[in-house]
């Protein structure tokens, strides 16, 4: 991750997405050396807010869970048999 002050960040901007599309880091932009904001690819944005909607939803949240259970559990299909059942 990347600090950058406010004032350099402005003179920055324009040029930031192609830095971040390259690299995949995350800008820190500070005020007076405190974060203030935070600047991250488009890509990274949007799985972010994905997972936070999954994890907002108990529902999934409970069935992913009972499903790494089952998994430590050993209760799996091998993926051969489960192609052949989906016709796949």
């Amino acid at each position: 991750m990347k600090d950058l002050p406010i004032t350099e960040a402005r003179d920055e901007l324009t040029s930031l997405p192609d830095q971040l599309h390259r690299t995949h880091e995350t800008v820190t932009v500070t005020r007076r050396g405190k974060p203030v904001l935070a600047i991250l690819p488009w890509e990274e944005y949007e799985a972010l807010v994905e997972t936070l909607d999954i994890m907002a939803d108990e529902e999934l949240m409970a069935s992913l869970r009972q499903g790494i259970k089952e998994v430590q559990q050993g209760k799996v299909i091998p993926w051969e048999r489960a192609k052949r059942k989906l016709g796949l």
